[in-house]
């Protein structure tokens, strides 16, 4: 009868006949961890926040300005154009029994001398699909994405060669081929990069790159998540920022700012400047045109006047 007592129990624990076979179930486990360490302890979810805080005020690491996405370059004539040009690739995609004639011989002989570029055969479905449709005449370049610097790196790369910044910044300027004018510009006069929103602004497409003719391998382009507070920052650092205006209260040539460090501010040829990023320059300036044309395109206005810069700093 006791026997049957114990077994219907309903005791927790090591039954009678275990054998010890639980015993490791009953030995100790350590010492109590502490309340930081304890999963789910108020403790430890403060001391989580206080970490993430900590991280978040962390400054971003310098030179990853991000990167833009992949580009397509279609048909004959853009593909060769941009081969010719030194435009960044990847891959040539060459439809398959091509009518080879002779723009298609040169864009294969362009792209096998550059050596760093895959040659691949691909059916013309294919390549319907890769351009959405797009006439691709059986040629087809894929650019990689480019990879921004940041605002700061601009700077510290002309500390670096022991000269004053001379950058420009181009506030709402959405035609990729004034970009690489105003890229091409920069490097003629001895600048030092070009700065440009990450939203609502032109990137460095092929034909920023073309427009270039080459200078966008040798002057950087920084990407800005907001363009007013990059050249707030710009401005602590000492750097003067002028903003080209064709309601400007003074005109280029009395401007002593640009024989030191100075962020020139190239606004669209529409619009001109933003209010915000207008309210932020120290000056704003004007180009004189006794010709009276009302305005000029970011890549010619900023040509005068880095070549103004130039001319002082020489």
């Amino acid at each position: 009868m006791a026997a049957n007592n114990r077994r219907m129990s309903g005791k927790k624990g090591a039954q009678v006949g275990s054998g010890g076979k639980r015993r490791r179930a009953l030995e100790g486990k350590g010492p109590t961890p502490p309340a930081e360490m304890r999963k789910g302890h108020v403790k430890q979810r403060a001391a989580n926040a206080k970490s993430k805080r900590a991280a978040g005020r962390q400054a971003p690491p310098r030179g990853r300005g991000g990167k833009s996405s992949s580009e397509l370059v279609v048909g004959r004539n853009p593909v060769y154009e941009a081969l010719r040009e030194g435009v960044p690739a990847t891959t040539l995609y060459v439809q398959q029994f091509i009518d080879n004639d002779e723009r298609v011989r040169e864009a294969l002989q362009l792209a096998t001398e550059r050596g760093d570029i895959h040659l691949m055969e691909a059916p013309r479905a294919e390549l319907d699909r890769m351009t959405n449709g797009l006439n691709h005449q059986g040629l087809v370049l894929q650019v990689p994405p480019y990879e921004y610097a940041h605002p700061e790196d601009l700077a510290a790369a002309a500390a670096d060669q022991g000269e004053d910044p001379l950058i420009v910044a181009l506030d709402g300027v959405t035609d990729p081929r004034n970009l690489g004018a105003v890229v091409r510009s920069v490097s003629a006069f001895g600048g030092h990069g070009v700065v440009v929103p990450e939203r609502r602004a032109a990137g460095m497409t092929a034909g920023a790159w073309k427009t270039s003719a080459g200078a966008a391998a040798r002057t950087p382009v920084a990407r800005a998540t907001n363009l007013t507070r990059a050249l707030e920052a710009y401005k602590k650092a000492g750097i003067a920022i002028v903003g080209l205006a064709a309601d400007g209260d003074r005109e280029i040539g009395d401007l002593k700012a640009l024989e030191g460090p100075v962020v020139i501010v190239v606004g669209s040829e529409g619009k001109g400047l933003s209010r915000l990023v207008g309210e932020t320059c120290d000056f704003r300036v004007r180009i004189p045109m006794p010709g009276g044309a009302e305005s000029l395109n970011a890549g010619v206005a900023a040509g005068v006047v880095l070549y103004e810069a130039a001319r002082r700093r020489a």
